[in-house]
């Protein structure tokens, strides 16, 4: 009985090992297989069942390394197996993809998550999507190309030679990290131009339909077809929003403070009308991130910062021509460079004259050639360009990094002489105007919800002044020198769906250069301020579409170390929709301001730049401060559009130097303030290819100097009433518009008398600003026709005419004492008479 049990024992426990070695070989489905490697190595396998099928393998011995269980496995299937980043695991099959399908997976390049959903859009019009791993495949055929698409992700080109391969394609989609703000009007005057919920205007260049007398989508220009915001003399760089000076705006190029805005002595813009993505402006209610600025704010951003195709194009007109170029430099980076150079070092043509003629008038530069009227000769020489560079390279998944620079310059030279009684009498005048900026911007996407940015920018402003006068053996030079650097850091938390919170740190040093020196008599001046701030900012902004309520609340604390002031500045944008047409705004802002422009004389800079840049010393020249609330209604229907805003604004701190006075108030030193009430309507109506609207605005603008008598008087800038027209046709490739523009005269101070005190040469005057000159009516056309030829190169030819109708318009009146007859005088300027301009531009 025991050998007989023990024999038995013997024999089932051979038999147990061997089922259990028959076990350890048995074979079992391959899904099961991956899962059990899914579950030890914490990775994803992205298949399709077709490819899986119906295998079974024996599994491999769990002691191996991932690397080498994936070996094992492609030993032993007909599949290969890709491992990215040892998270994501595609499995295809070599001998179907080479044969007869191109197939792929679609992964986010954030986190290699599969990209469900994404749109695959094939050559011959067909499409389909991924799965749930992100795989696609399609028959190979005759396709070349297709497209990768998803929301939330910028789309993808996939070429033939991207999939010439044995394996199935690996695609990264980078995400499309934007703000998002619905839009409240999305053709607001023109295609291109949108109005925003937190009540912002934005400008889209590139798709920028067409306006009055523009040809090109220029920020400035364009600008002021929007109601509250003019140009009492017809200058770029003499924008008056809601009845504020042109230095009260801040201009932003790429996060870099740009100090000279314009051209040809303000008749151009300095930004390139080619180059720039997204303009933003704001009349009121501005990010808590903007400071340094009572007035309006211009928010230029001159690119997506996208991978796209390479492209160049090439422009002139009757003024400047320009180039353009972006090239991709690697996969994920890419250099931009845009040039513009005035064409009058080659001809001058009607429209350089007109230009010419309108800026240099009432200057030292016409003074000269009027008085001298015996043997007078003069070579007058005049150019300007400026240059933009753009380098963008991201980093890795999360890091992007971006290189802004522009140059902006502007030079004239004038050598005039005349032979009076056989003596030799010239001027050699010389003005330059210039500025550099540049900014290093690196911004980190940490994971979907948070996001970091840090701006390192500069800016550098150049106003230099030459005049030597051989008879009088001298030499008269000014120079105006401002250096702006600092840094920004923002950050941006998506709290949910609703609601965001911003905040941040901004620190900025401001140096202004006054100089004034002349060698006969002997005179030297020269003075330097420094200004450094610190700003800390934080912002909550809700957006409920459901609801219809988009809110933004934003507090900066301003902290001035000269001074050891602090200031707080709330701000709000408050939208909310009463209806599905019919929306209520509410915004508000406190600002302050360290810099401003003022005139020491009207001859300065020849008269022709007169304004210089100084900085607050907060006793004579006192922080500009500002608080502006306004509430509009807007109704959108049947491709009608109202809106109607009232608005409330009062600046403090301001300085008599800074309004540009040329009566009593020209040489006092007095500070004051100025407050605006007024109302913007504006009536739209689209139907089919064409639009029209019209567009009303009243301005009650009137200063307050205490200590001076009357203390309330009208503003310089006070436009009363403003109205403008316009209606355009678009339809396929041609682009028509024909508008008008009428304001009331802006005020003058007339004298009380055209006599003078030979004892006593002074002008006697009236109540300040006590009349207004004649209105102001300008009619403009322009018209743009675009065409491509069989190779995908395009051209777009322009034409424009300015005051069609030949108009003379009174800009500016003033009055002085005339020497030959001891009687006052009146001199009087003029805006533009009749002004063509053609252009010309191909791209590819």
């Amino acid at each position: 009985m025991f050998f007989k049990r023990f024999f038995v024992l013997v024999f089932l426990f051979i038999f147990a090992l061997n089922a259990a070695a028959q076990g350890k070989n048995k074979t079992i489905a391959l899904k099961q297989i991956l899962i059990l490697i899914e579950k030890q190595h914490q990775v994803n396998f992205n298949y399709t069942e077709n490819n899986l099928g119906t295998i079974k393998i024996i599994p491999p011995s769990k002691a191996l390394s991932l690397t080498e269980k994936l070996l094992y496995l492609e030993k032993k299937t007909n599949l290969s197996f890709e491992n990215i980043d040892n998270k994501f695991i595609n499995i295809f099959n070599k001998n179907t993809i080479q044969s007869k399908i191109i197939c792929g997976y679609v992964l986010s390049e954030t986190d290699h998550k599969p990209v469900e959903n994404a749109n695959i859009q094939l050559t011959n019009g067909k499409g389909i999507t991924t799965n749930q791993m992100g795989y696609f495949e399609f028959k190979k055929e005759k396709e070349t190309a297709f497209l990768v698409s998803h929301i939330g992700f910028r789309s993808q080109k996939i070429t033939s030679t991207d999939f010439d391969n044995t394996n199935c394609l690996t695609i990264f989609l980078a995400s499309e990290v934007t703000e998002l703000q619905e839009i409240k009007t999305n053709y607001f005057l023109t295609s291109g131009i949108s109005k925003n919920n937190n009540g912002s205007f934005e400008i889209k260049p590139k798709k920028f339909g067409i306006l009055p007398g523009l040809i090109e989508p220029d920020v400035l220009q364009t600008m002021q077809q929007i109601p509250g915001i003019n140009s009492t003399d017809e200058s770029v760089a003499s924008i008056n929003v809601r009845g504020g000076t042109h230095d009260q705006n801040l201009f932003l190029w790429n996060g870099i403070r740009m100090y000279q805005t314009g051209h040809f002595f303000g008749l151009i813009s300095a930004f390139n009308p080619n180059l720039a993505h997204t303009i933003s402006i704001y009349k009121n209610g501005s990010s808590a991130f903007y400071g340094e600025s009572v007035s309006s704010v211009v928010s230029i951003s001159s690119n997506p910062n996208t991978i796209e195709k390479n492209n160049f194009s090439a422009g002139i007109n009757m003024i400047n021509a320009d180039i353009y170029s972006k090239f991709n430099i690697t996969k994920k980076g890419f250099l931009e460079i845009a040039g513009r150079k005035s064409i009058t070092d080659f001809v001058e043509s009607p429209t350089y004259k007109e230009y010419f003629n309108k800026a240099f008038q009432n200057t030292s530069i016409t003074d000269f050639e009027n008085n001298q009227k015996i043997d007078y000769s003069s070579d007058k020489k005049f150019s300007f360009y400026d240059i933009t560079i753009k380098y963008s390279q991201k980093i890795g998944l999360k890091d992007h990094l971006i290189i802004d620079l522009i140059t902006i310059n502007d030079k004239l030279k004038v050598f005039q002489t005349a032979t009076i009684n056989n003596t030799i009498q010239s001027e050699d005048n010389t003005l330059y105007q210039q500025n550099y900026g540049g900014n290093l911007s690196w911004k980190r996407n940490w994971n979907t919800k948070n996001t970091t940015s840090i701006n390192l920018y500069s800016s550098y402003y150049e106003l230099v002044a030459n005049k030597g006068l051989t008879l009088e053996n001298q030499k008269l030079k000014q120079e105006n020198l401002v250096l702006d650097t600092g840094f920004k850091v923002e950050n941006n938390h998506s709290i949910n769906s609703k609601f965001t919170l911003n905040n941040g740190y901004q620190f900025n040093e401001m140096g202004v250069t006054n100089l004034d020196e002349v060698n006969n008599p002997q005179f030297y001046r020269k003075i330097k301020d420094v200004l450094r701030t610190h700003a800390i900012i934080l912002e909550g902004k809700y957006t409920d579409t459901i609801s219809k309520i988009y809110c933004s609340t934003g507090v900066r604390l301003n902290y001035i170390e000269k001074f050891k002031k602090y200031s707080i500045e709330p701000r709000l944008q408050f939208n909310y929709g009463i209806s599905n047409h019919l929306n209520v705004e509410i915004v508000g802002e406190y600002k302050s301001q360290n810099s401003q422009q003022t005139i020491d004389l009207q001859k300065d800079y020849f008269g022709i730049e007169k304004r210089r840049w100084i900085l607050s010393n907060d006793t004579t020249i006192p922080i500009q401060r500002s608080k502006q609330a306004s509430i509009s209604l807007s109704y959108n229907q049947n491709h009608w559009l109202l809106t109607v805003e009232n608005f409330y604004k009062k600046v403090t701190g301001i300085t008599s130097q800074s309004q540009g006075f040329q009566n009593q108030l020209e040489f006092l030193k007095i500070n004051g303030a100025y407050t605006v009430i007024g109302t913007e309507i504006l009536m739209q109506k689209k139907i089919n290819h064409f639009l029209t609207w019209l567009s009303y605005t009243y301005n009650d603008n009137n200063y307050n100097f205490p200590s001076f008598q009357p203390p309330v008087f009208s503003n310089n800038f006070e436009m009363d009433h403003v109205i403008s027209w316009a209606g355009m046709y678009e339809k396929n490739n041609l682009k028509i518009a024909l508008g008008s523009k009428w304001y009331s005269g802006r005020p003058e101070t007339t004298p009380v008398n055209t006599e003078i005190n030979a004892s006593n040469p002074v002008i006697n005057y009236n109540v300040p600003n006590n009349k207004h000159l004649s209105s102001f009516f300008q009619v403009n056309f322009s018209s743009t026709y675009k065409w491509e030829n069989a190779t995908g190169m395009q051209y777009k030819l322009g034409l424009s005419i300015l005051n069609v109708l030949n108009q003379k318009n009174e800009i500016n009146e003033y009055y002085r004492i005339s020497t030959l007859t001891n009687t006052v005088e009146e001199v009087k300027t003029f805006a533009l008479q009749r002004t063509p301009n053609v252009s010309f531009r191909v791209s590819f």
